[in-house]
């Protein structure tokens, strides 16, 4: 079961206030509705059932539901037919159509004039056209794909009076309104009432971002011990250029000190070899002052080579 069916079949459990349920099954409705064949069609019988209810409560009316199996499909599609001597009156109420049956490209101003108007409006409308990334897969996303640009333009509005920065495409199949932010994808939820889908989004995104820290740490660690590894490599290389041309009798006691220490310990980072002298030879000497020997070494060996 895919994350966007989960929220869906929490939604569709919701019980909410009839002025919610206005708001919703308008939003559903108007995003919806074949008007040429009066029909609603869904692929979620929970949501089929929740519409169903939704029209018998608020219109007195049993809608015809029709199960309906297609080739290209396994699972069945869900035809909700309006009884034809209600459609108008029900249209027109829930802002589908004007008195003269013709569509209207936005909803009507009191179906969404207040925030809990238009969290259900937003539900009904996510019901039936809105979709919502898994967070378990590489991206966050959420879109409501629709067919109205008008209705896309408020449905942007809407999400962005809660602050989501919704975004609005022209797609070839419609207009997609979406989120990209983890954080207004969750709040997105919130505003659905999809209390559980929040807390597995959550709890998803926590595990996600506790992986991504421990892999940019040791991400970090490997780099550190790659550049402590290539350090030494080429101290190493310096000391076996003076090595190569001069006796190391002649060469200072520090300098000779770090020479074979270095030699002894070939791969520990300079702090690590400034704790084992000054542990070893009881004369302390710290990280800074031993890669200023070392910086004598390499000045010695590149002064020898330039010689060669």
């Amino acid at each position: 079961m895919s994350f966007t069916t989960v929220i869906k079949n929490e939604i569709a459990k919701l019980d909410t206030i009839r002025s919610s349920k206005i708001s919703e099954l308008s939003g559903f409705i108007r995003n919806n509705i074949n008007l040429e064949l009066d029909m609603l069609v869904t692929e979620n019988v929970l949501i089929a059932r929740r519409i169903y209810l939704m029209m018998k409560e608020l219109y007195g009316i049993s809608a015809e539901i029709i199960s309906k199996t297609t080739s290209s499909k396994k699972s069945p599609v869900y035809l909700i037919k309006i009884p034809k001597d209600k459609k108008n009156f029900i249209l027109e109420d829930l802002g589908v159509v004007d008195k003269d049956n013709q569509h209207l490209e936005s909803p009507k101003e009191y179906l969404i004039s207040t925030d809990d108007d238009i969290r259900s409006y937003l539900r009904g409308v996510f019901l039936t056209k809105g979709s919502v990334n898994d967070p378990k897969t590489s991206q966050y996303h959420m879109e409501i794909l629709l067919d109205y640009p008008k209705e896309a333009i408020v449905v942007q509005r809407l999400l962005n009076q809660f602050d989501l920065n919704a975004k609005l495409l022209n797609r070839d199949k419609g207009y997609m309104v979406y989120l990209k932010e983890a954080d207004k994808i969750s709040d997105f939820l919130k505003i659905l009432s999809a209390s559980n889908a929040v807390l597995y989004f959550e709890n998803v995104r926590i595990v996600r971002n506790h992986k991504n820290i421990t892999n940019r740490l040791n991400n970090c660690e490997q780099a550190n011990i790659d550049k402590i590894v290539e350090t030494a490599q080429m101290q190493l290389h310096y000391i076996e250029t003076i090595k190569n041309h001069i006796d190391t009798l002649q060469l200072d006691d520090k300098i000779k000190e770090a020479l074979v220490y270095r030699e002894k310990y070939p791969e520990t980072s300079l702090q690590e070899l400034s704790e084992i002298i000054t542990m070893e030879t009881g004369k302390k000497i710290t990280k800074s002052g031993l890669n200023h020997r070392f910086r004598k070494i390499k000045e010695i060996a590149l002064r020898l080579e330039s010689k060669d």
